[in-house]
């Protein structure tokens, strides 16, 4: 057995012989020392990693380091992708990398067989204190790949990287702004992605982009998922990787083998400061919503933590050789990434990155002080790193782009308080749908523990499952296995 261990072979059992295999008759020790109550939902089956397909496995090993550090370089090499540089010199400038990262993805949709489209979005900024300095404003573009979906290509997933820098005054254009670890890194896990998918048929819609104007305020980010909530898109997962270069920290201790996965536990949306104008009080679907989200202890079960959870469980394998760590906050501290323009869209986000941030190498103009070098420097990167957290992004996005959709319209029932748990859902519409897996877990546990298929049924009652002890989601699965994020459930009060 190697340190990952071995998934086991999955046995489908039926709704009422699982339900007739309540847990007090599976104890005829009864032992005392026990950790599990004895009243308990049906035990169904340990929840274990998802392991990789055949395919995922070839496109694990497609992943290329020496492609990736060749374009982090390049972009490293632009001199400054301040998104107040130059738009027009070809050598220099967010100009010159917006072409090169817009025309190399172009070159991969080749192999595509037109299934990937290259587009650049560009939008235009005024003035802005603190922000935009320029009186005429300023042209702020992204570069989009879309792979579009073989078999549910309504159903998207985005995974980006932001192309501009920034020295240590963010209002500062000029050279030198490398910008190697933030985030010429993260480009560059964005384009191998692109280029290796580009050569597959996933079934639902894979969206590369480089964003433009992150440091700056999230501006490119904030302006695509607006046009996506405009437009109806069902992005059902949204990842930003956001300085992914690094593995030393700044006492020199290596931590390779490891990537930090931050999520939100209350929904952005549920803030007033992030419902727009900033700082507008709650409207009363929103107050509700947070109200029963208090009552109901769904503090640690948003529906970004879920996708959260669904990466550790599909990319922590001998493939990656990763651990996925989740960091319970929305990003780290003080501070927000790409995917928090996605969350304050209502759609589930997280943010890739290093596990220790070395603050010397970022945000820095590039000097030597006291014998320290300072500045965001390519000598700095571990590009082995780089490639296997691309390898984490491939395993999330592949299994995600695989699997069912992520049940909708989830409800737990309380009309009036019992012992028992009843949920209800809706009728998922995927063509390779099988059937769906209750899912719990102690409230103290990370992770989802048990799984209990239900059948392709849209509502299941958990006899003597009390629901003040345990959290309960839905989850779908495939004819090949492939299984989807949890869905949290919603608090019905009607009767």
């Amino acid at each position: 057995m190697n340190r990952w261990g071995n998934a086991g072979i999955r046995e489908i059992l039926t709704v009422a012989a699982l339900l007739a295999l309540l847990p007090g008759s599976a104890w005829a020790n009864d032992k005392d020392d026990d950790p599990l109550p004895p009243v308990r939902p049906p035990d169904g089956q340990k929840i274990r990693p998802q392991r990789p397909e055949r395919e995922l496995r070839h496109i694990l090993e497609e992943i290329s380091q020496k492609n990736i550090e060749n374009n982090v370089t390049t972009l490293a090499n632009f001199g400054t992708r301040h998104l107040e540089s130059s738009q027009t010199d070809p050598n220099q400038g967010i100009g010159a990398a917006i072409n090169f990262v817009f025309n190399t993805l172009k070159g991969y949709a080749a192999a595509s067989g037109g299934r990937m489209t290259v587009e650049k979005q560009t939008f235009h900024l005024p003035q802005t204190p603190g922000a935009i300095l320029n009186p005429a404003g300023v042209d702020v573009t992204n570069v989009v790949a879309t792979i579009q979906g073989s078999l549910t290509p309504n159903r998207i997933y985005v995974v980006s990287g932001h192309i501009d820098s920034r020295r240590s005054n963010v209002n500062n254009p000029d050279a030198l702004q490398p910008g190697a670890d933030d985030d010429a890194s993260g480009v560059g896990v964005i384009m191998e992605l692109a280029r290796v998918f580009a050569r597959h048929q996933p079934e639902s819609t894979l969206v590369f982009t480089a964003v433009d104007g992150e440091e700056e305020g999230l501006f490119g980010s904030d302006f695509q998922a607006k046009q996506y909530k405009a437009a109806g898109a069902d992005i059902q997962g949204m990842f930003s990787n956001d300085i992914v270069g690094a593995s030393r920290a700044e006492n020199g201790v290596r931590d390779a083998h490891r990537v930090r996965l931050f999520s939100e536990g209350v929904p952005t949306t549920l803030t007033s400061t992030f419902t727009p104008p900033a700082g507008a009080t709650l409207t009363e679907d929103q107050r509700i919503a947070l109200r029963n989200l208090i009552l109901t202890g769904g503090e640690d079960d948003s529906q970004s933590r879920q996708l959260a959870r669904f990466v550790k469980n599909v990319a922590e394998n001998e493939e990656t050789d990763m651990l996925v760590w989740t960091i319970y906050r929305r990003d780290r501290y003080l501070r927000a990434s790409d995917h928090v323009s996605y969350q304050t869209q209502g759609y589930p986000a997280a943010r890739l990155t290093e596990p220790n941030e070395t603050f010397a190498h970022e945000h820095q103009d590039v000097r030597v002080e006291n014998g320290v070098q300072f500045g965001d420097l390519v000598e700095f990167l571990d590009f082995k790193y780089i490639a296997r957290v691309t390898k984490v992004n491939a395993c999330a996005l592949w299994s995600l782009s695989q699997a069912p959709g992520t049940p909708k319209g989830v409800l737990i029932h309380a009309p009036v308080l019992t012992n028992d748990t009843l949920l209800t859902w809706n009728a998922d519409t995927d063509p390779d749908l099988f059937g769906y897996e209750v899912v719990w877990r102690q409230t103290n546990e990370e992770d989802w523990t048990n799984a209990i298929p239900v059948g392709n049924v849209t509502s299941v009652n958990l006899p003597l499952s009390p629901k003040d002890n345990f959290q309960f989601g839905v989850r779908a699965v495939d004819r090949d296995g492939h299984h989807s994020p949890v869905a949290f459930p919603q608090l019905s009060l009607a009767p």
